[in-house]
């Protein structure tokens, strides 16, 4: 199907990972919308399609009857909205490749939470240039794939330019346990989204490390700080950082065990700061602030801000500070007012 053909309410969620089909169930089991997942593993989307079950990514939980899935792209051509959940770095290439086949007038929605590694760009930055005549948004907040899926309450955000596409959105994906909260501060929304993993690292540093949890508490506080200053600087709203992108979502990531990035920066804190690849440290997939945190720290030097966490999880990953010695030059700042 052409991208001339004019959307219809079907949504299409893109990536069937683990977010992407918990995303595709919660919205198909509403039954306001038909729902498509799509993958480009032909072999996987029909052992979904016909047992009901993704034992790798969502082992256990049982998808809805209603949700239909697919390998083919021009699935895509009948859809208003889509929903781009693959990880952040694969968001450009996807763009490329599933562009072609939007309708005119889809709405697409990023569902990934970082940055892109090779530009600094903001992920809707990156939407907007490959697919330029389509309004893209961002879905941000505390949500564990495995809760989301499970019908566990989660709340979430959603961030559009226009505040009425914001809520239009908020309405169309939100359900009995899934429920969003519209937004106009794109910036802020993706922002908090990504740095909140590399400020989940720092705590699963001080974790490892066994460095206390009044660290950790110190640690978000001050970590909430680093985000609103370069969340403002870059042109979002400081008060992003208070709500469920922000302060949601890094007290879901840098305390629950379910998180990748606080389990990475564990296996940090107890090597001392050696590691390897960081989804073997932590038996499992990307970990998208062992990426971010390089990025964001360029970030701030572009926009002169200071963000000394930050740039200490950037130098203890890159091995150019060791984590006792990154921790006495956090504690031995100049002394500010707060």
């Amino acid at each position: 199907m052409s991208g001339r053909e004019r959307p219809g309410e079907r949504i299409v969620v893109i990536g069937a990972g683990a977010f992407g089909t918990a995303l595709a169930a919660v919205i198909s089991l509403e039954g306001r919308h038909p729902v498509t997942l799509i993958g480009r593993d032909p072999s996987l989307m029909s052992d979904l399609r016909d047992d009901r079950v993704h034992d790798a990514a969502l082992p256990g939980v049982p998808l809805p009857d209603a949700l239909e899935f697919s390998a083919e792209p021009d699935a895509i051509g009948e859809a208003g909205l889509v929903l781009f959940a693959m990880p952040s770095q694969a968001q450009a290439d996807a763009a490329r490749h599933y562009g072609p086949y939007l309708a005119e007038g889809a709405v697409v929605v990023t569902c990934a939470k970082g940055i892109d590694k090779s530009s600094g760009r903001l992920l809707t930055e990156v939407l907007e240039a490959e697919l330029p005549h389509h309004a893209v948004a961002v879905l941000s907040g505390p949500g564990f794939a495995a809760d989301i899926a499970r019908g566990l309450p989660t709340a979430m955000a959603i961030a559009a330019d226009d505040q009425a596409l914001a809520e239009r959105l908020a309405h169309a994906l939100s359900g009995r346990t899934f429920r969003l909260y519209a937004s106009t501060d794109r910036i802020g929304v993706q922002l908090g989204g990504a740095l909140k993993n590399v400020l989940a690292i720092a705590c699963g540093i001080i974790e490892g490390a066994g460095l206390g949890d009044s660290a950790r508490a110190a640690l978000i506080s001050r970590g909430l700080a680093e985000m609103s200053r370069l969340i403002e600087a870059m042109g979002g709203k400081a008060d992003t950082v208070r709500g469920l992108s922000g302060l949601g979502d890094l007290v879901l990531t840098g305390t629950s065990h379910q998180s990748r990035n606080l389990r990475f920066g564990i296996a940090l804190g107890q090597t001392g700061g050696s590691w390897g690849d960081p989804a073997e440290t932590v038996g499992g997939p990307l970990v998208e602030g062992a990426f971010a945190a390089s990025v964001a720290a360029r970030l701030g030097e572009k926009f002169s801000v200071e963000l000394p966490v930050t740039n200490a999880v950037a130098d203890i990953i890159d091995g150019k500070l060791d984590i006792m010695t990154a921790m006495e030059q956090l504690m031995t700042r100049p002394i500010t007012t707060e």
